[in-house]
């Protein structure tokens, strides 16, 4: 894979430590539940339970994050959160009750929201304009295969059921993020901060940020946005088995279709996107066309059960594709060309904020509405798509205008 130009080793240091933590994200989500209960007496419940408290306590740090990334640059930060995610995966190795199983999830959430929290900046320091959406579309491709990768090497080790060979990845694991760490911080150079900029060392971005209302509305629609992207894990598994009644295989072959799409086409449909329209107009087009992709699996349960209903799932399934690979490069894009490069630490952060609040908000939507009718989460996420997409571009429009705005002021400065 070639990526766009990039300062000193990062055109392969970078796509490490994206791999790393993709296949470690992998592995995690699908072992983490069966490799605890496998070294403790707890139940289902409870390590389930302490687990989302790991995770509901490292919610509070990207805005923190962000402040640090301002003053120091992402690139330590990004270090930072990797060695946090290997210290995590080391302790899995001595968990063996409660206390130590929270400590355990707590350093590797922790690692996880530091390391999503300023990897953008990281990549956004690489390339300027049209390259940065490249360098998004790329990250895209190596976050679908490497996560993809990591959930089929977690299957094989949970058909294994083996306490040793669940050691043995999470020692693995822990090791690999060391190895990643080591790459960013030898061959990644981080860009130098603009003379004159914020230091990170009050709230002053913080308090631009609460009063840059385009960019706030920004994050808001990118939740309804990402509703779309998380809904596919939560409701498909769900709606395919018990409310279409297919064989149980059916969900596997359809999110591979989906992981092998997203992993080998995003860069190119990324390059072809830009060529006629601009990152707001994919971003819209996207919400269309996940809006299709919700009416056409509620009109599913029109269809028989067998190979017809099978193939026209997997048709179905190329809809998200496109949505996600239109969507998901040029709202980061986006995101970091609105940014003030004096504070886009804070503002990137903030905008994980879009994610968090999709992945808290979209299983209880999904559960609620799904108890109604099992066709009426479908008719609701298509709403909240069509709401997005015709948002995104008299947003991108401000954020345009905001921009220039404060370039212009910044260029009176100069002069001045």
């Amino acid at each position: 894979m070639r990526w766009p130009r990039a300062r000193d080793g990062a055109a392969w240091a970078l796509p490490v430590a994206l791999a790393v933590d993709a296949v470690g994200t992998g592995l995690y989500l699908p072992l983490s539940m069966v490799y605890f209960l496998s070294v403790t007496d707890l139940s289902e419940a409870g390590v389930g339970l302490l687990l989302t408290a790991a995770v509901a306590c490292s919610l509070l740090l990207p805005l923190l994050v962000g402040r640090i990334v301002d003053r120091i640059g992402p690139r330590p930060v990004v270090i930072t959160g990797l060695l946090l995610q290997a210290a995590g995966f080391s302790l899995y190795l001595g968990v063996a009750g409660p206390v130590s199983l929270f400590l355990a999830a707590l350093v590797e959430a922790v690692g996880l929201r530091v390391y999503w929290s300023s990897v953008f900046a990281l990549i956004a320091d690489q390339a300027d304009g049209e390259a940065r959406d490249q360098w998004f579309a790329r990250a895209g491709m190596i976050r679908a295969a490497g996560t993809g990768a990591g959930t089929v090497l977690a299957g094989v080790l949970l058909a294994l059921a083996s306490q040793q060979a669940y050691r043995g990845m999470v020692l693995a694991d822990a090791i690999s993020f060391v190895v990643a760490a080591l790459a960013v911080g030898l061959f990644v150079r981080g860009a130098r901060r603009p003379a004159g900029t914020p230091d990170g060392q009050s709230w002053d971005g913080v308090r631009q940020l609460l009063r840059n209302r385009p960019y706030l509305g920004l994050i808001g629609v990118n939740v309804l946005f990402n509703i779309c992207t998380v809904f596919l894990a939560v409701a498909m598994p769900v709606y395919v088995s018990r409310g279409l009644h297919a064989p149980g295989w059916v969900v596997g072959v359809l999110l591979t279709i989906t992981t092998v799409v997203v992993a080998t086409c995003t860069a190119e449909v990324t390059r072809r996107s830009r060529q006629f329209t601009s990152r707001g107009g994919a971003m819209a087009w996207g919400g269309w066309l996940w809006a299709a992709w919700c009416a056409a699996a509620a009109l599913a349960v029109l269809l028989p059960q067998g190979p017809l209903l099978v193939g026209y799932l997997a048709l179905v399934m190329l809809l998200w594709a496109a949505a996600e690979m239109l969507h998901g490069p040029a709202s980061n894009a986006l995101s970091a060309e609105a940014a003030p490069k004096g504070v886009r630490g804070t503002y990137l952060a903030a905008f994980q904020y879009s994610f968090a609040t999709a992945d808290m908000v979209t299983p209880g939507l999904f559960g609620v509405l799904y108890d109604v009718n099992r066709v009426l989460p479908w008719a609701a996420v298509g709403c909240l798509a069509l709401t997005a997409s015709m948002a995104i571009r008299p947003l991108e429009r401000r954020l345009s205008s905001g921009a220039a705005s404060q370039g212009t002021a910044r260029a009176a400065e100069v002069v001045d």
